[in-house]
């Protein structure tokens, strides 16, 4: 698999780059020599990131793109396009956090955390591909988190953990769809980065799904509890980590790597445990029965 060695000279859009994460990736990205796209759906912050990486030497540019709008990321590819020409890094990193009971978000609760988390990844990432396809390469490095890949791990998290293991997904398909172009996908998996959510995120909350507003994110004592025990980095010194998987395409970038023992007791041995079980229930009642058409389901001639 060939490498992309070498960020130096390309143009890359950032989603969520006027805080937090996004702001880390995109100043590193400029001192690494890349003209960046800052896009935040609050527009004076993207313009704070922009005028920092400008001052330190570097080509930047703010944007204000709403995620959940599909005119909002046509503008911004437009605008993206306008700056700095096609654009070979889409870093879709915009993203709102919950940690409430199912039971007790509302509808529009629901609907934000999966339409930014989700939908705002794919809109995003569709919206830049054709460019991408046409050129011959590119990357597309989407915000997951610990919480999608390891779903059973920190409570009271269930519409975000939904969709950032959807992200995963949606990265690793397109991985086998795109590799002909010469497309790469990476799923950054965050396991603890002091972003300010808590505290800010339900600044960025569209008007649709009744925002923007104000307060801290409510987060449960066990969940607490779970954050407490593992170390937070800054999102500056995250983004080098970041940018060395991009750079080597690999399918996943983690910060806290001592986190593989929860993704063993979490998910990877209960996946092995039902597989044993169901494995037991063919040794005593045999296999079910198959399909003599089989595959030909999938694609009828007839």
């Amino acid at each position: 698999m060939r490498a992309m060695t070498d960020i130096s000279g390309k143009a890359a859009v950032v989603t969520g780059g006027g805080s937090g994460i996004g702001m880390g990736l995109a100043k590193e990205l400029a001192r690494q020599g890349a003209s960046v796209v800052i896009a935040d759906i609050i527009l004076t912050n993207a313009e704070t990131v922009a005028e920092a990486i400008k001052a330190a030497g570097g080509k930047a540019v703010a944007i204000e793109c709403d995620v959940t709008d599909r005119d909002s990321i046509r503008r911004l590819k437009d605008q993206a396009n306008a700056a700095f020409g096609p654009i070979q890094l889409v870093f879709a990193n915009a993203g709102a956090t919950s940690f409430d009971p199912l039971v007790e978000m509302s509808e529009d609760d629901i609907e934000w955390i999966v339409d930014v988390n989700l939908m705002g990844v794919m809109r995003t990432t569709r919206a830049f591909l054709p460019d991408m396809i046409a050129a011959g390469g590119g990357h597309v490095c989407a915000t997951a988190s610990m919480a999608g890949l390891l779903p059973g791990w920190i409570p009271t998290h269930a519409p975000y953990s939904a969709a950032k293991a959807g992200i995963i997904g949606l990265m690793m398909n397109l991985s086998l769809e795109l590799k002909e172009h010469g497309i790469h996908t990476t799923s950054y998996c965050p396991g603890g980065v002091a972003t300010g959510m808590k505290v800010n995120n339900a600044k960025y909350r569209p008007a649709k799904f009744g925002g923007p507003g104000e307060g801290e994110v409510h987060v449960s004592q066990e969940s607490t509890d779970v954050a407490a025990s593992q170390p937070f980095y800054t999102p500056e010194a995250v983004a080098p980590i970041v940018l060395d998987a991009v750079k080597h395409n690999r399918a996943f970038a983690f910060d806290h790597p001592e986190q593989r023992v929860h993704f063993r007791s979490t998910y990877s041995d209960v996946v092995e445990a039902c597989y044993d079980a169901t494995q037991a229930w063919e040794d005593e009642h045999g296999m079910p029965e198959a399909n003599p058409h089989g595959a030909m389901l999938l694609n009828p001639t007839g």
